[in-house]
């Protein structure tokens, strides 16, 4: 290995998050210290396709991404059941993966998959860590199993959507509910329903995105509350984040994320009740360990009129744009952003050597251990 740690930054994707990823991207690549890392960018298509560094560069550098990658693929083989991949051959020995690639393939699992079969160090959760907390019903079955508080909620899908009348929802749930894609971020394709009308065109549209759908208990005039979490088996949490949305409206959606976040007052730190402040903190942290998440996470808080807090959602390559607020906690926290960076390559490298601590065994092969190469 150089000197230099040559770091892969995997961005795009395809999701709905793809410029959301690009975004975050272009603050990471900034914040990164070039003295200590050599970074070779890799952006995955909306075709779910990886180009090599000298395409990606050039789109990061603002060029058009349609026309450059219609060139790219013009020297690729796409037909090889490889080409998904095949760009990662274009750089000298990658030492350590940097996914920004929100969403799907980013934090659903195939991407840190990929990771374990190159038998590399990336940032963030693991195979299973990354599946359980994308799917908002397996993150709320854990939850549930860990005695942590979450709303109420059930599940449509197309064999009991029939059966799944808004009166048989809103006798379960009550007359306000939220309707979400069950593996889908960002907000997008969530929406607020309050009748039989806009119930059954929320589901609609949420299964356009995901054949399970999550419909949860709405909690009256809620305050968002949201905290960072950094580590692996010892994880900290940062000070509380606040969001206040614009008035008219229903929920921090996905254009108050990243398109115009102008209504939106961040209280970064925010204050709140100091015994509310702690539940909130042991409930992430509690949280962080039951989905055995590691390096970072962002988790997303509902606290009702009575200073109930309850546990919403895991981020688990949380945004890094201009208005994320994953960064932003940490920063009042006292942790910039070029530390924040780095700390999260450390946590990845060591999460790597600890998965490598594991014996394993290959009888078949006469071989009692077999052991991959640690990164010190």
């Amino acid at each position: 290995m150089s000197e230099k740690l040559h770091i892969a930054l995997l961005f795009g994707g395809n999701s709905s998050e793809h410029d959301v990823s690009k975004r975050s991207a272009h603050n990471i690549y900034d914040g990164m210290d070039k003295n200590k890392y050599d970074v070779s960018l890799f952006m995955i298509t909306k075709d779910g396709i990886i180009i090599n560094d000298e395409f990606s560069r050039r789109i990061f550098d603002g060029e058009d991404e349609d026309a450059v990658v219609k060139e790219a693929y013009a020297t690729m083989d796409l037909t090889s059941p490889l080409a998904p991949v095949m760009a990662l051959q274009s750089v000298p020995e990658i030492d350590f993966f940097y996914p920004v690639v929100h969403g799907n393939l980013g934090e659903d699992g195939t991407l840190q998959g990929l990771f374990r079969l190159l038998k590399k160090p990336y940032i963030g959760a693991g195979i299973a860590a990354s599946a359980m907390s994308f799917d908002k019903e397996l993150t709320k079955r854990v939850l549930d199993q860990a005695g942590i508080r979450n709303t109420k909620y059930v599940v449509v899908t197309p064999d009991n959507q029939a059966e799944m009348t808004w009166d048989v929802v809103s006798a379960k749930l009550g007359k306000l509910v939220f309707v979400k894609p069950a593996k889908q971020g960002s907000s997008v394709g969530i929406h607020m329903a309050k009748n039989a009308d806009e119930f059954q065109a929320a589901i609609a549209d949420a299964m356009t995105y995901d054949y399970k759908v999550l419909v949860e208990e709405g909690i009256k005039n809620p305050r968002e509350i949201e905290i960072s979490i950094l580590g692996n088996d010892h994880p900290i949490a940062s000070k509380l984040g606040g969001l206040r949305i614009p008035d008219g409206d229903d929920f921090y959606d996905y254009n108050n994320k990243f398109v115009d976040a102008s209504g939106v007052v961040f209280d970064l730190p925010v204050i709140v009740d100091e015994a509310l402040e702690q539940e909130i903190r042991e409930m992430a942290l509690a949280t962080y360990k039951a989905l055995e998440l590691k390096g970072l996470a962002r988790l997303d808080f509902l606290v009702d009129e009575n200073n109930v807090p309850y546990m919403g959602e895991p981020n688990t390559l949380p945004g890094f744009t201009n208005i994320s607020l994953y960064p932003q906690m940490w920063n009042v926290s006292g942790i910039g952003y070029s530390e924040l960076i780095d700390r999260l390559i450390e946590l990845g490298i060591e999460e790597f050597n600890h998965q490598n601590e594991l014996r394993y065994d290959f009888q078949s092969l006469g071989e009692e251990h077999v052991g991959q190469k640690n990164y010190n």
